[in-house]
């Protein structure tokens, strides 16, 4: 009695549009003004889901929370205030709101949502756009170079047009544009069709356009916008062009990518490298390089060909090492008979180092992946030389960065480097086999990612006394690692779409090295075109390595599983079990696929 006559009571006086809902979902009292919401001659006994779309349960739990609900009709927004009236306390907890009716008020905030919708939709962005390889793009053009620029500045002038953006060309391959967060939201529905769009330009080059987008987003300032930008675009450079990157506060979102890395022809980059690097080495009083945590050949060769441009300058290196595989036992061991080279542990390097001392790092530029890290964070000089793509946990404020993720490996840019130091004669023999080593390994004995520097490079090698069958040597395994690689060959399953799938059985610490073989091996069988090897490792966590033809981005998918790589060389770790990461893997590519 007491309850309905409150109920008649709000329902009369209601200023607002009112209705009251019971346990079971029907509206029980309305005021006159629910009109305003629910254009019905009465909606007394309607079920509120029908009115509304919203079920029961979350009108109860919006109640409890005391957090709105919003609802569109008649071409308004209403924000629904919520409350419970009788039949429990706030004391009884869920069971006894399960018995109350609950009230519900509504409130015209048409005009406040479409005033927040147009500072949504109205935010601005920085964005940086870089034409990929503009110098090789218009020195190959020879006659036709003004008409590949005009294409491509109608293009972006276009682009910019249809999204009302300001653009400014301020150096000849690099635009800025300011556009807005609507714009930002149907580039990222179109997924930048714009590089699409670009590849598309005609030239007389053996490799199409290429755009590099950079894009900061959220930021609390012009200033701050732009910074991102800036990072955003380094990020998209870093890991080879093609794509777009969105830097929003400190993540990262990456489109496109699908284009391999344009070989650069200009040396004059590795020339100046090479003068920087040599000139801070006589700076520094100590002198440590190191490679990735569990070196392969490309690491250490590139480790022991930095110690030999250290000599050069006078200067000795200590070589940071610690465990390694058993396919480095004989290129470590060759190593220490030369008695030329210094190795250390990252601990004793900790004890060594001194005020002006300069750490140089190869083959990775990654935190999590350094040798010591404990050592990188210790000294003020850092210089990084690495061909991988740029990841997100890079390695912040180097003195000196050589980051080119066209090259094969890390080998061939220290031996460009070499080359514009010193004299092929100075190189040792043993420095020569290695270095040969650690690019064919990255090549897979030049099959794969070989352009025509790193074949200049493997040249100078040889010159320099590189032996192939002495560095064949290096390449050598055991029974049993060849007998693992053969099972995980035989064993492979081969999808549809051509996809290769594989576990190598067993525990060892040599599984990275064996899956990255079979991985390329399966690539070998006609009709395919991706492959993904996955096994465990001496410490049980699964590693996974991925290889393609060129028609799958690996590094991408890699990227999604914590991984990285390269567009066609990739891979990642992950607790998971091999079956459990490749069927993972399996659904990511099938959803991936489904949506573009």
């Amino acid at each position: 009695m007491y309850v309905g006559r409150i109920e008649r009571l709000l329902a009369y006086y209601s200023p607002l549009p009112m209705c009251i809902v019971n346990a079971q979902g029907k509206v029980t009292r309305a005021s006159r003004k629910i009109a305003e919401v629910f254009k019905y001659d009465g909606i007394i006994d309607y079920d509120v889901f029908a009115l509304t779309g919203i079920k029961m349960p979350e009108f109860v739990k919006a109640a409890e929370e005391d957090e709105p609900l919003y609802i569109q009709r008649n071409e308004k927004t209403f924000r629904i205030g919520c409350g419970f009236l009788g039949g429990g306390t706030e004391e009884d907890g869920e069971e006894g709101h399960s018995n109350s009716s609950v009230i519900l008020h509504f409130t015209d905030v048409t005009e406040y949502e479409e005033l927040k919708k147009r500072y949504n939709d109205e935010k601005v962005y920085m964005m940086l756009v870089n034409v990929d390889n503009f110098d090789e793009l218009t020195s190959s053009a020879d006659e036709i170079e003004s008409t590949i620029t005009a294409n491509i500045d109608k293009l972006l002038r276009n682009w910019a047009a249809e999204m009302n953006a300001m653009i400014v060309r301020y150096k000849d391959n690099l635009y800025e544009l300011v556009i807005t967060n609507k714009n930002y939201e149907a580039l990222v529905e179109d997924k930048f069709a714009i590089l699409d769009k670009a590849r598309n330009i005609e030239t007389n080059a053996d490799f199409p356009v290429t755009l590099s987008i950079g894009l900061g987003i959220g930021g609390s300032s012009l200033v701050e916008l732009d910074d991102f930008a800036q990072e955003a675009l380094d990020m998209a450079l870093g890991r080879g062009g093609d794509q777009a990157v969105v830097k929003d506060g400190s993540s990262f979102e990456y489109y496109g990518g699908s284009t391999q890395s344009v070989e650069k022809s200009n040396k004059g980059k590795s020339r100046i490298i090479g003068h920087a690097l040599a000139t801070l080495m006589e700076q520094s009083s100590r002198i440590f390089v190191m490679g990735h945590k569990n070196p392969d050949m490309d690491s250490f060769a590139a480790a022991i060909g930095i110690s030999r441009l250290a000599k050069t300058v006078g200067k000795d290196a200590y070589i940071i090492l610690g465990e390694y595989n058993e396919t480095m036992i004989d290129m470590v061991a060759d190593a220490k008979k030369t008695g030329d080279y210094e190795f250390v542990t990252g601990e004793r390097a900790l004890g060594l180092v001194e005020e002006n001392s300069l750490v140089v790092v190869v083959d990775t530029h990654r935190r999590m992946l350094v040798e010591s890290i404990e050592l990188v964070d210790q000294v003020e000089r850092l210089a990084i030389i690495d061909h991988h793509r740029k990841a997100e946990d890079v390695l912040t404020n180097p003195t000196l960065s050589y980051l080119e993720s066209y090259a094969s490996s890390a080998s061939e840019l220290v031996t460009e480097i070499l080359q514009y130091r010193l004299d092929k004669k100075v190189l040792s023999r043993y420095e020569a086999d290695v270095l040969m080593a650690g690019i064919m390994l990255d090549t897979n004995r030049f099959a794969v990612k070989a352009g025509v520097r790193t074949f200049e490079a493997a040249s100078w090698l040889r010159r320099a006394g590189a032996d192939l069958s002495r560095v064949r040597r290096y390449f050598q395994e055991s029974p049993d690692s060849f007998i693992n690689r053969a099972n995980g060959i035989v064993n492979a399953r081969i999808l549809e779409d051509g996809i290769a799938m594989s576990i190598c059985e067993g525990h060892s610490i040599n599984t990275q090295i064996i899956n990255s073989q079979v991985a390329d091996e399966l690539l070998t069988i006609k009709g395919t075109t991706a492959s993904f090897v996955a096994g465990r490792n001496e410490e049980g966590q699964t590693v996974v390595s991925a290889r393609s033809l060129g028609n799958m981005n690996v590094q991408t998918i890699m990227e999604h599983f914590g991984g990285g790589g390269h567009m066609n060389t990739a891979g990642t770790k992950t607790d998971l079990s091999p079956e459990e990461i490749l069927a993972e893997i399996e659904e990511y590519i099938k959803t991936t696929e489904s949506t573009q």
